[in-house]
């Protein structure tokens, strides 16, 4: 999350990180790979805003809330989750927001497979194939390096016609009788 965020600072950009509490009261989040420790926006001369929540739910649904899409780079179970949850969100109509997976050196070709077997087995409606789009970059791997996911990426949201699906939950509903926006019920 923070070194995303830290790139965009670095080449002049404004960046927005929604954290939740414990993850920000720790000092932010710490690479898995090395002792490593990944702060958000340091040094970030005011173009970074921090929103804090209390958990990993309201940080999603806050995320949603500002989003017009949602791009996923190769990450693990949080990335993989995360893009589930946004991607279900769309099939039962809580938003419908393009969900972008960039395949960098294929990294996702067996989620895509995986995808198709839900299909082929009955599970996942034909339909819903295109809830999330697959961005994978020139033919050649050893190109991948040199890209422009970010063009390619944006070139996809660009392209996302919707899902053509009419949801049959009114997720504005309350117990109630009240209604509020759809993101608030997740």
């Amino acid at each position: 999350m923070g070194i995303v965020a830290n790139a965009v600072l670095e080449a002049g950009g404004e960046a927005t990180g929604v954290i939740p509490y414990p993850m920000y009261a720790a000092g932010g989040e710490r690479d898995k790979s090395a002792s490593a420790h990944a702060a958000l926006g340091s040094a970030n001369n005011g173009k970074m805003q921090t929103v804090l929540v209390d958990s990993m739910h309201e940080r999603k649904v806050e995320m949603a809330k500002r989003s017009m899409a949602f791009i996923g780079l190769p990450g693990g179970f949080g990335t993989f989750e995360e893009v589930f949850e946004v991607t279900t969100w769309t099939q039962l109509g809580i938003h419908n927001k393009p969900v972008v997976l960039l395949n960098v050196l294929s990294y996702y070709d067996p989620l895509r497979q995986l995808l198709e077997n839900g299909i082929n087995a009955g599970y996942i409606n034909p339909n819903n194939r295109n809830l999330i789009v697959f961005v994978d970059g020139p033919s050649s791997l050893d190109e991948h390096e040199d890209f422009d996911w970010g063009t390619a990426a944006l070139g996809a949201i660009d392209k996302w016609g919707g899902t053509g699906i009419k949801s049959i939950f009114d997720w504005t509903l309350r117990r109630d009788g009240s209604s509020s926006g759809a993101l608030c019920s997740t």
